[in-house]
């Protein structure tokens, strides 16, 4: 049961890390509650939700080619740690100001997926983190897979829709120090995962 609970602990962190770090779909996010209210913010922050089965789907089915092959996991831990690590040590150097607003007409979820098609993160993310986690969670439990996808859906689409609401009542929030302050530390938390990856890419190459 244990274990379970963590791999929905290790979604929920995963989701709230890539849902409050900058990007496109975040920027779209502000953007669109800026201008037309939290409403078509929300619209944009469950884009997700629509665009991310195929891509799940997609991954799945290439890695599940992959497994028997201990060294092709090694070198996708290793990507995914290196994608971690990249990705935390990019959040601690956010400033104010290096959000862009991409201010457009209203459309916010037919916006939001097309944004989020495009966007490269959330392949990356399955190829290399999400993707491996699935399998390892199955080897533990249906549920433990089930609990870290919805853990990790929950905290991405509820991190954004949060913010929907408080850049609405509360505009200046998004360049606060106390924004800012959440972004860096989960920015050390990814790292942090990150040399977690790195320790399953040795194991899987059987160095340790």
């Amino acid at each position: 049961m244990l274990d379970i609970i963590e791999f929905l602990i290790l979604g929920s962190f995963l989701g709230l890390a890539s849902g409050m770090s900058p990007g496109p779909l975040l920027a779209i996010t502000i953007s669109e509650t800026l201008q037309h209210g939290k409403w078509e913010g929300i619209k944009v922050a469950i884009s997700p939700l629509i665009t991310d089965l195929p891509i799940i789907l997609s991954v799945l089915f290439i890695l599940s080619h992959l497994t028997s092959y201990n060294s092709i996991i090694g070198i996708i831990a290793f990507l995914g740690a290196s994608y971690l690590i990249y990705s935390g040590m990019e959040s601690m150097k956010i400033k104010k100001g290096n959000l862009e607003l991409n201010l457009e007409k209203k459309d916010a979820l037919k916006k939001g997926v097309i944004v989020n098609f495009g966007n490269p993160h959330p392949y990356i993310f399955w190829i290399s983190i999400g993707g491996p986690i699935i399998f390892k969670s199955l080897s533990t439990h249906i549920w433990a897979m089930v609990l870290f996808v919805f853990g990790f859906y929950v905290f991405l689409v509820g991190s954004k829709v949060v913010i929907a609401l408080i850049v609405e009542r509360s505009k200046s929030f998004i360049n606060s120090k106390y924004y800012f302050s959440i972004i860096r530390i989960l920015g050390i938390a990814q790292i942090v995962f990150g040399l977690t990856f790195i320790k399953l890419g040795l194991d899987s190459l059987g160095v340790l």
